[in-house]
């Protein structure tokens, strides 16, 4: 045994049930019919003219409907006359080069052979204007050439800042088409400016390139689509803060104020930018965003297959696995870091051998008196919180809560002959 296991050897874990933790629900059911209703009307069709070529922005999240919502509008396009081809909109994502972007994208199930139209990857931007400040402005080499550009994105809060654009449709035409470039261009001064930078860039672009029309979502708790609308270039200021409130009232919460130990099973970039959502954990890269559970420790155990090693969101946990930092890509996760100027995410937090060493150290460390009353809360992952794993000191808020429901009794965590989860 290890001088690590000696250490924590001896921390009780406490019996945990699961409880599940109940949400709005309403979503749009015929997705299909509902964006068709708001693409063939007259306005967005004056947008297209026969025979453009057309850059379709899709971006790297794991949005709900997100094949069908870009297959549905390349249909559209091609309905119009028009020639659409897809460029990814991402940033720094898919370790800043070209082939990995597209790759990303091929990940999320956008492949030519799916929604019909080829994707063009490149990191190179042309320069089309700078902010007073001097910050450049960067769009996509490729979106800048083309007659027409559609943006498709989600509408939701951010994780590192607050105002009325933070995840959405104008970040995604000043940061994510501006590739890396404008990516770090818009964090170069940091989070602290990126609420004014955001929209300053943003309209810009809006002004200077040919953007026809987003597309644009707000999901429900659960991620699915709740709220649909297709929003003319003109229309982007004065309704993307509507559609950014309702996603504010749809965020999913971990239904308790204080936290002793928060475990979260995997964390990666399919599940949000900094690897699990802070707006679930309440541990925010940054202090200009604010919100969630009070959490004393915070264990992440391992990295989910699509994030292919980036880490980028270890460094908010107190304490990781060894398993997670064997699987880590370094330099993928670094490139997060540098463009967006918050390295605190990319750093490896504590490793401890294995799961149960990992829940023990930060039992031992979140500055209770009695380790068996320890309030630990144990997650999936940050998009997956309807049922969840409470300990039992926990038992009189679960009974008090309207939104929470007891579901199994209490009992005891196991582990294989490693120290991993069983269950």
């Amino acid at each position: 045994m290890g001088i690590l296991q000696e250490l924590v050897g001896d921390i009780p874990i406490p019996q945990v049930a699961k409880v599940k933790q109940y949400f709005d629900n309403q979503q749009i059911d015929d997705f299909t019919t509902a964006l068709s209703d708001r693409l063939y009307v007259k306005k967005i069709e004056n947008q297209v003219q026969p025979g453009m070529e057309i850059a379709v922005a899709v971006g790297s999240r794991g949005l709900d409907k997100l094949v069908e919502m870009t297959k549905l509008t390349i249909d559209f396009l091609k309905d119009q006359g028009a020639k659409p081809f897809i460029v990814p909109c991402m940033g720094s994502h898919g370790g800043a080069t070209g082939p990995g972007q597209k790759a990303v994208l091929e990940h999320l199930g956008i492949r030519e052979e799916v929604v019909g139209a080829e994707i063009r990857s490149s990191m190179e931007v042309v320069k089309i204007d700078e902010l007073e400040n001097g910050l450049p402005i960067y769009v996509d080499k490729l979106a800048s050439e083309a007659d027409g550009i559609v943006v498709i994105n989600r509408v939701k809060p951010h994780t590192a800042f607050r105002g009325p654009f933070e995840s959405g449709i104008m970040k995604m035409i000043s940061i994510g088409l501006g590739k890396q470039k404008g990516a770090e261009a818009c964090h170069q001064l940091g989070f602290k400016h990126m609420a004014e930078h955001v929209p300053a860039m943003g309209k810009i672009i809006l002004d200077k390139m040919p953007i026809l029309f987003a597309v644009a979502t707000v999901e429900n708790a659960f991620d699915k689509v709740a709220v649909l609308d297709v929003l003319l270039p003109e229309e982007i200021e004065d309704k993307e803060p509507v559609l950014q409130e309702q996603a504010k009232q749809s965020l999913p919460q971990i239904m308790f104020d204080k936290i002793d130990v928060l475990i979260i099973d995997e964390i990666g970039k399919n599940i949000s930018g900094d690897g699990m959502d802070p707006n679930i954990t309440g541990r925010y890269p940054t202090p200009y965003a604010y919100g969630g559970p009070d959490v004393t420790k915070m264990v992440v155990l391992d990295l989910t297959e699509e994030t292919e090693g980036n880490a980028n969101g270890v460094g908010t946990a107190d304490f990781t696995t060894q398993r997670l930092v064997d699987k880590m890509d370094r330099e993928a996760t670094y490139a997060n870091g540098l463009t967006s100027t918050v390295v605190g995410p990319t750093h490896i937090s504590t490793a401890m051998p294995n799961d149960k060493t990992a829940v023990q150290a930060a039992i031992k460390t979140c500055n209770i008196l009695h380790f068996e009353k320890a309030r630990v809360v144990r997650i999936k992952n940050t998009l997956e919180i309807g049922e969840i794993e409470v300990s039992e000191t926990m038992l009189d808020d679960v009974e008090q809560h309207q939104g929470i429901e007891k579901q199994t009794d209490f009992y005891t965590w196991e582990f294989d002959e490693k120290g991993n989860f069983i269950n």
